[in-house]
């Protein structure tokens, strides 16, 4: 057999079998469902009285409509939303499929919740209707998103037909400067390749940039690769993988884990491998990166200035910018830091891990939130909210002037009543900015947790290199 990448060895041990050069039928570990995208492929199912194939392979969330306001139960007002995750508890109870429903206390947002319960892992095939299950390529599964009809098949047979994709290498080397991180380089590298750079490809990240990366960062790198087209991304496990799944799946006991070992550290690309595309970058390259525009490789470094028409490559390129700017109220040429902002939003599932929340508290402790700011932390799990009010960082964040808010989607998406007003501008450590995806009008600046802490203590979008000294 000819060298494989990674990429290719996932879908091999999965494949139950083959129906075209292009297409192949795909076994799946783990499906995971929420309350948005599993309605019409229940009801499909039972129109045709057919049952789940294997429901303990199944977990279902609600979290993408759920309120965040804290109290105690959690009621869902909102009746097209009550409505939906009815009928989510109603489809997983005749189903016999474990629910995390609203005031479940795992309950959180399915890309956090699955690898804290332990149940993603190398070599595993997940999925999920949702396009940010790239995220568990952190730990060496493969993950991606499915539409509705995708799902029904998949409860009905534990099986998709899968379309293969190209290949991608991504190398960085290098280690990321003060200031930055993760959610900076991953909106630097889409902002190089573009917001198709990537389409059709399983990408795999490498180089020694990537492997000084914690797991919760590199999950935060795979999250947003889906924003550069990515049908998949992935980072080979090694001893950050096997940590952070040691800790987390609790249920391996020591046979099983000295067995799983052996298989997953084979879980590499083979030397000589050849990937369909490969792109090389410099880690010491990146800066504190905010978005600009309505898409997230409309993006720049912090200390830039906004970009004009004669800098674009295409005519097209030049009217999406036009576009861009007169939706977010900027101007060519202006320094994006300075901008007021009304909002900050930390949270969802690329940033509303425990090690982000660390990152905020630890920037934001002894300060205050700027007076015309309305500032939002909200936990991507009931895990993580746990966490840090133990550990005493959601003290910090209600001192400094934060709402502490109950886990779930929340500003994310606006599916929600936590929605921006028309022409609000947020800094958000969100995935998206395109135009109304956080409230019809909203204007949204992506960046990393310490950026959006910047934000909220400034009052304004913030080198956040400027707050505190440089320290090599």
């Amino acid at each position: 057999m000819s060298n494989r990448t990674l990429y290719q060895k996932l879908v091999d041990s999965h494949t139950v079998t083959s129906i075209d050069e292009q297409n192949v039928l795909l076994y799946a570990d783990l499906h995971l469902m929420n309350e948005y995208t599993s309605p019409q492929a229940f009801a499909a199912l039972e129109a045709k009285r057919r049952a789940v194939r294997r429901p303990r392979q199944q977990l279902a969330v609600v979290s993408h409509i759920i309120p965040t306001h804290a109290e105690t139960p959690r009621v869902i007002r909102d009746v097209a939303s009550l409505l939906q995750a009815n009928n989510l508890a109603r489809n997983c109870e005749r189903e016999g499929i474990r629910l995390l429903a609203a005031n479940d206390p795992l309950q959180g947002i399915e890309h956090i919740v699955a690898p804290e319960l332990g149940l993603i892992r190398p070599g595993m095939v997940v999925l999920c209707g949702d396009s940010h299950t790239t995220t568990y390529g952190a730990l060496g599964a493969l993950g991606f998103g499915i539409g509705t009809s995708e799902v029904e098949h998949v409860l009905a047979t534990q099986t998709l037909v899968y379309r293969l994709a190209r290949t991608m290498r991504i190398v960085v080397d290098g280690v990321l400067p003060y200031g930055t991180a993760s959610k900076d380089l991953i909106l630097w590298i889409i902002s190089r390749i573009g917001a198709q750079g990537a389409r059709g490809y399983a990408v795999e990240f490498a180089g020694s940039g990537i492997g000084a990366l914690s797991a919760e960062a590199r999950m935060t790198l795979c999250n947003m690769t889906v924003e550069a087209g990515a049908r998949a991304a992935l980072i080979a496990p090694d001893a950050t993988t096997f940590e952070y799944v040691r800790r987390h799946a609790l249920f391996l006991d020591e046979t099983a884990w000295r067995n799983a070992l052996v298989d997953w550290r084979e879980l590499i690309s083979d030397e000589g491998a050849v990937f369909d595309a490969e792109f090389r970058f410099d880690a010491h390259e990146v800066a504190p990166f905010v978005t600009w525009g309505t898409s997230p490789d409309q993006a720049m470094a912090v200390d830039a200035q906004v970009p004009d028409e004669a800098g674009q490559a295409t005519p097209e390129a030049a009217a999406a910018l036009r576009r861009a700017l007169g939706y977010m109220g900027l101007s060519a040429h202006q320094p994006i830091a300075g901008t007021p902002i009304d909002r900050v939003f930390i949270g969802s599932c690329t940033n509303g891990r425990i090690e982000d929340l660390r990152i905020v508290a630890g920037l934001v402790r002894g300060h205050h939130v700027a007076p015309q700011v309305r500032a939002m932390v909200v936990p991507g799990s009931g895990s993580v909210r746990r966490q840090a009010e133990a550990e005493g960082l959601a003290a910090i964040l209600t001192e400094a002037g934060f709402e502490w808010r109950e886990p779930g989607c929340s500003m994310c998406l606006a599916m929600n009543d936590d929605v921006l007003s028309d022409g609000e501008r947020c800094a958000s450590t969100t995935n998206r900015n395109f135009e109304g995806r956080q409230g019809r009008g909203g204007r949204t600046h992506l960046m990393s947790p310490a950026m959006a802490a910047a934000a909220a203590l400034t009052g304004c979008i913030t080198d956040v290199r400027t707050l505190e000294p440089h320290h090599d």
